[in-house]
């Protein structure tokens, strides 16, 4: 009796005095446990006869996150300095913007990628030139053999002996230049998204300047049978005077307005290409002779007359060689490396020459489908 009363009452004075201690000992036997619980659940290959303790039991839903049926936020626009690194890692443009035959037979190919020089018998390239900006726009050869190239950051003159820059930035009323053309005497225009310049390519100097050019845009330039220069504009054409540079006439009632694409038929009629029309102008009379049947409502990029006496009309949508006098299609034209034609030059080492927004491609007279030079497609990165 004695005994029993002993051990109770060190029970209870370690319950008094211990009791910190004791549930000391009981947390620490419950971390143990968990501990051991956690070593079991590692590894419980390493007794085949004790069953994987369950800890928790949850419905495996319950733990996937849900999130509501909703549309992302919208696209927040880049800040001007993200933007302008976006312009820079954008994929490499492809498109041809200009085709120049050189006076020896080559042929000069501007692309977005730089200025190349071409024989149009092999397709092999000659030369390439660096360019600060390979934006190129026009192109055209002086009388002496020199090339001329517009860009979106001004006017380069290079050298086609050494395919060096020999002159630029020659104060144009823009430095987006548009079109290029060299007059019968020799001098050079120069038509910009701001007005026109007449420039002595010899001295690289500005002669005079068209500043309040009716229709402000000089897209397109031709010279019409008596040397006169017809000028392409946002709101019609204009003949100016290349003697003078005064406007001698001006035709601003077209079925449309814009003119981005102009050509003078061996028999001296103005071919004008508008983004919905191609027409052809009377230039003595000013009077609009016919709306080319297949091409309403089609967007003309370029125009260009073969020695065959055919046209070719490149569209935003394609290819054609038409009949001049009927209007009639000819051909239209597969294989090509994107259906939006920017330039056109026939007669080239016996092919048409195409420049699209996806490459260059060539064209002999008895092949039924174009064919892309690799060199200039996507094809070859």
């Amino acid at each position: 009796m004695q005994e029993t009363l002993f051990k109770a009452n060190a029970i209870a004075l370690l319950f008094s005095k211990r009791g910190g201690l004791f549930i000391s000992s009981i947390w620490l036997g419950l971390v143990a446990l968990t501990i051991l619980d956690t070593v079991v659940l590692a590894n419980p290959a390493e007794n085949n006869n004790t069953p994987t303790p369950k800890i928790l039991n949850v419905d495996p839903s319950e733990l996937t996150p849900s999130y509501p049926a909703i549309a992302p936020p919208g696209r927040v626009d880049p800040l001007p300095d993200e933007r302008n690194f976006i312009d820079k890692v954008q994929e490499t443009d492809y498109r041809v913007s200009a085709l120049q035959a050189d006076y020896i037979g080559n042929l000069w190919v501007a692309s977005w990628r730089g200025l190349s020089r071409i024989d149009p018998n092999t397709g092999k390239i000659l030369a390439r030139v660096s360019l600060p900006n390979v934006a190129i726009s026009a192109l055209t050869q002086d009388k002496v053999g020199r090339l001329w190239v517009g860009t979106y950051e001004g006017l380069k003159r290079v050298d086609p002996r050494s395919n060096e820059i020999t002159a630029q930035n020659l104060f144009l009323p823009s430095k987006r230049v548009l079109s290029l053309l060299v007059d019968k005497r020799g001098y050079l225009w120069a038509g910009t998204d701001n007005g026109l310049s007449l420039i002595s390519p010899d001295q690289g100097l500005i002669m005079t300047t068209l500043k309040k050019l009716p229709g402000v845009s000089a897209n397109a330039l031709t010279l019409d049978v008596e040397g006169q220069l017809w000028v392409g504009t946002l709101d019609g054409v204009v003949r100016v005077n290349t003697a003078s540079a005064l406007i001698m006439q001006r035709i601003d009632n077209l079925p449309g307005t814009t003119v981005q694409a102009l050509a003078t038929s061996p028999d001296g009629l103005i071919w004008a290409g508008m983004p919905n029309n191609l027409l052809v102008i009377n230039p003595k009379t000013s009077a609009v002779l016919r709306s080319v049947t297949p091409l309403r409502g089609r967007d003309v990029k370029s125009i260009r007359f073969a020695k065959d006496g055919s046209v070719w009309v490149g569209t935003n949508n394609g290819l054609l060689r038409l009949n001049p006098n009927t209007g009639a299609v000819l051909d239209e034209v597969p294989g090509l490396p994107s259906s939006r034609v920017l330039a056109l030059a026939p007669d080239v080492g016996n092919k048409l020459w195409i420049g699209t927004t996806e490459g260059l491609a060539w064209l002999m007279p008895k092949m039924t489908s174009a064919k892309p030079h690799l060199a200039f497609t996507r094809a070859v990165k």
